[in-house]
Formats: C-alpha cells, sequence, structure tokens
C-alpha cells in the first residue's frame, strides 16, 4: 500500500458491490424478521385448536421477542452498510477513524462496514 491516503475509484467501485450485495440480503433478512413479528406471512396460532393455544401463545411471544432482537440487530446493521455507501461516495471508505490509514482490503472484503483496522479494533477493547 505504500504511502496510499485512500483507495483508488476502481478499487471504491469494488467495495461499492460487495456493499451493495450485503445490503440487499440484509434487507431481506431483516424483511422476513418484521414478518415474523407481525405474522403478516399468515403463520400465526389463530387456526389451532384451543388446547394448544396457550402453550403455543407462550412459544409465540418468545419467538416474537426473538425476532424483534434479530430485527433491531439487522436494522444496525443496514444503517452501518448505508453510511459505508456514503464513505464510499465521499471517498473516505476505507480509512481508519483512529489512525487515517487504510484498512486491509481483506478486513473489508469481511467487514464491509468497518470504520477501524485491525490494529485500532484490538486497542478498542
Amino acid at each position: 500500500m505504500g504511502n496510499k491516503n485512500r483507495y483508488s475509484d476502481e478499487e471504491l467501485n469494488e467495495f461499492k458491490e460487495i456493499v451493495h450485495k450485503k445490503l440487499k440480503v440484509a434487507q431481506e433478512d431483516y424483511e422476513m424478521y418484521r414478518n415474523s413479528i407481525t405474522q403478516s406471512d399468515g403463520n400465526d396460532i389463530s387456526d389451532t385448536s384451543p388446547t394448544f393455544k396457550v402453550l403455543e401463545e407462550g412459544a409465540a411471544t418468545l419467538s416474537k421477542e426473538e425476532a424483534g432482537k434479530l430485527a433491531q440487530r439487522q436494522l444496525k446493521f443496514i444503517q452501518h452498510l448505508q453510511a459505508a455507501l456514503v464513505r464510499i461516495e465521499n471517498k473516505t471508505y476505507g480509512i481508519c477513524r483512529d489512525t487515517g490509514g487504510l484498512i486491509s482490503k481483506e478486513r473489508l472484503r469481511a467487514v464491509p462496514h468497518a470504520t477501524l483496522c485491525i490494529a485500532s479494533k484490538k486497542n478498542q477493547k
């Protein structure tokens, strides 16, 4: 990398494609979690016999709570990916916010919304 202080436009386009792919999957997952919370997918307990309703309602509540947590986590991930797209457009993507150096391509391919290099992330703990 030498003394490069930012990634080239070609490299940024590569990262942009990666972020867009992850964003699409994340949005689909978010919709799935959201649908399971609102039960708009039609899989509810309204057609089961009354004997099983009490047991199933408890399980459904627990399931909705888990889906809610997963949906919140997924929404946060989507926001981080959208912020990464803004950084790509601003040509500040891949620059460690702690050191000002470039974050390795390997790290960005694995964690495209990363804002810290590995060394800074380890020191953060």
